[in-house]
């Protein structure tokens, strides 16, 4: 029960508050002094009242059982990506991610010992087979409702350019699997908008009109009876209140997406670090950029965390930055008691203006990608990639104007950092020239360029 506090100060209205401040600001307007739009188009004010504060938010759907924290292996080998999920499950990760590269990859000995009724898996398959679908079911009959498969066959298109074999195939392979015993076949894939430049008013609207062309094939094709939920990965930056603001949107956005159908799918989010603002150099500034931006996705309502090794960028995967990235997590959740409240951020009125703000102008991106034949015929049309370019070209020339501070990168540098030899990997956007249907959406980070400069220096 909620108990209201300081019950014997008197209350000031909103009002009151704006004629102290006006009085206070000596004839200077209040809102060209006192308030500041983001790129996003959001107004922030100098404070919230509750005079000004609408119902609709009051109630934003979270999950009900809190937040799991998860971990990403990438299965080359099953036996080995076998045995390293038993280990990170025994030192605290809750979930698996696997990345599988291709069909010869045996689910059986994937999945060996991993006890489904305690371990939801998330199966991130790189490839398109309604075959290795069952046979991931057949391996874990009587728990399908653990395993996720992350189907995203517009993502990726939107990510390569190509659909993996052509539009009828894949959504004749997508009418397939959907008649399976599978409890959660589809997924969105909202860190590409993130990772490439989009605003976060850009990367909803993209969301719901993207989950939106799912909706709108399961209800004509009437397959899908089987599925519970839609999965949305998403990427977190690191603009704290409103990245808390953004998954809370995103679950208003989609109870009135999925309103307008006679079905019903639950939003599960799984987060991760954006990658658009980690950087090379000074490279353990990433553990505190990682650190805030899971904080965040807890905060937002994430299902699933799954956090990204402050050396990710340059390093092959290893035991102690992997051991690192897990541990923040449960530094979080087990000494931080961020598993405590369901809803932390209920109550602050700036959270919730962010909220109603970002849903409104997604709401409004929505419609007009509908009206303008919805999200896949935009991104044919390329409309898509070039309104994320734009918004990654303003991106970077604040970045390079030092208006966006990445600490030790374009603001406050070790002269003396060097990193040429310690490059395991390459860092950089890789261009492989090939022929697409379309121009894919490119991640990149606000970093690269300098980066590749200092590098040329050393």
């Amino acid at each position: 029960m909620k108990q209201k506090l300081f019950t014997e100060f008197e209350e000031v209205s909103e009002k009151a508050w704006k004629q102290k401040i006006q009085y206070d600001l000596k004839g200077a307007d209040y809102n060209d002094t006192l308030v500041w739009e983001s790129p996003e188009g959001i107004k922030v004010k100098p404070f919230y009242h509750q005079d000004s504060m609408s119902d609709i938010f009051s109630e934003i759907p979270l999950p009900e059982h809190g937040w799991s924290i998860g971990q990403e292996i990438y299965a080359g080998n099953a036996a080995m990506a076998n045995k390293k999920a038993i280990k990170v499950l025994q030192n605290g990760a809750e979930r698996i991610q696997f990345i599988i590269p291709s069909e010869t990859i045996d689910s059986s000995v994937l999945l060996k010992n991993i006890d489904l009724k305690l371990t939801s898996v998330y199966l991130e398959m790189q490839f398109l087979s309604e075959p290795y679908i069952q046979s991931v079911l057949d391996v874990a009959k009587g728990h399908e409702g653990a395993i996720y498969f992350n189907v995203d066959i517009i993502g990726n298109l939107a990510r390569t350019g190509n659909w993996y074999t052509s539009l009828e195939k894949d959504h004749r392979c997508l009418d397939l699997m959907l008649k399976r015993k599978a409890k959660h076949i589809l997924s969105v894939d909202v860190s590409l908008y993130e990772n490439s430049g989009a605003t976060m008013v850009q990367q909803l609207g993209y969301a719901m009109a993207h989950a939106n062309e799912y909706l709108n094939h399961i209800d004509h094709s009437g397959s899908g009876n089987q599925i519970k939920s839609l999965v949305f990965k998403v990427a977190v930056g690191g603009n704290y209140f409103f990245e808390i603001a953004k998954l809370q949107a995103l679950r208003v956005l989609w109870e009135n997406l999925i309103s307008v159908y006679d079905m019903k799918l639950d939003c599960h989010i799984v987060a991760y670090p954006s990658k658009r603002n980690k950087t090379l150099y000074d490279y353990n500034v990433n553990m505190l950029r990682t650190t805030t931006e899971c904080m965040s996705a807890v905060l937002g309502g994430a299902n699933t965390v799954i956090n990204m090794p402050y050396d990710a960028l340059y390093n092959k995967s290893n035991d102690f930055g992997e051991r690192i990235a897990l541990n923040q997590l449960l530094l979080l959740k087990e000494e931080s008691y961020f598993d405590k409240v369901s809803n932390a951020s209920d109550g602050s009125y700036y959270i919730a203006s962010l909220t109603e703000q970002l849903a409104e102008k997604s709401l409004s991106l929505l419609k007009s990608i509908e009206k303008g034949g919805g999200f896949l015929k935009q991104l044919k049309n390329h409309t898509i990639q070039g309104k994320i370019k734009k918004s990654a070209n303003k991106q970077q020339e604040r970045f390079n104007a030092q208006e966006e501070v990445l600490v030790g990168t374009n603001k406050f540098q070790n002269e003396t950092d060097t990193m040429k030899e310690n490059l395991e990997l390459y860092p950089f956007v890789k261009t492989n020239a090939r022929k697409t249907l379309l121009v894919p959406i490119i991640e990149k980070r606000l970093a690269e360029t300098m980066e590749q400069n200092r590098l040329k220096d050393e």
